[in-house]
C-alpha cells in the first residue's frame, strides 16, 4: 500500500489528477503501479487502477491478471470495478470508501443510480443492428484460435 500512497502523492505533485494510486502484486512481487493521470493526459479513463492494469498486462504479456492483487488508495469506481473483473484480478485492497471520495468531489453516485435503475441514463444509446457487424461477431466466434475471456 505504501507504493500506492507514493503513486498518489506523485500524481498530485505532477498535477496529473486526484489522490489515487494503485499497485498490482503477483506472488509477492510488484508487477506494476500507477496513479490517476486523467488531468495530465486529458484521458477520462486514466484512473490509477486502469493505468496499473494496462502496465501489468503489458509486463505480464496477458490481459488476464489471475493471481494478482490490486492495492489502491480508494474504493474503485464503476469503470475500474468492471476493468478489475475483465482483468481477472483476484483481490482488491483499498483504503478510502466511495463515500470518502465523494466528499472531496469524486462522486460516482450518478453512475451507481443509473446502474441500479434509480435514475434515467443521460446518454442516449441507439441499437442499430447490421449484417456486417453480425458477420464479424460470427467470424470471431467460429475461429478455433480465438482468445477466450
Amino acid at each position: 500500500m505504501k507504493i500506492a500512497f507514493k503513486e498518489a502523492k506523485e500524481g498530485i505533485e505532477k498535477g496529473d489528477g486526484g489522490p489515487f494510486g494503485a499497485v498490482i502484486v503477483k506472488s509477492g512481487k510488484v508487477v506494476a503501479s500507477g496513479h490517476n493521470m486523467v488531468v495530465g493526459s486529458n484521458d477520462p479513463t486514466a484512473h490509477a487502477e486502469i493505468v496499473a492494469i494496462r502496465r501489468a498486462s503489458d509486463r505480464l504479456g496477458s490481459f488476464h491478471l489471475k493471481g494478482c492483487t490490486l492495492y489502491v488508495t480508494a474504493e474503485p469506481c464503476p469503470m475500474c470495478f468492471a476493468a478489475i473483473h475483465w482483468a481477472h484480478i483476484e483481490k482488491v485492497v483499498y483504503c478510502n470508501t466511495k463515500e470518502q471520495s465523494a466528499s472531496i468531489g469524486f462522486d460516482d453516485s450518478l453512475i451507481y443510480e443509473i446502474l441500479e435503475g434509480k435514475r434515467r441514463d443521460m446518454v442516449e444509446f441507439l441499437h442499430t443492428p447490421h449484417e456486417q457487424c453480425e458477420e464479424l461477431f460470427k467470424k470471431w466466434y467460429e475461429n478455433p484460435e480465438r482468445i477466450l475471456y
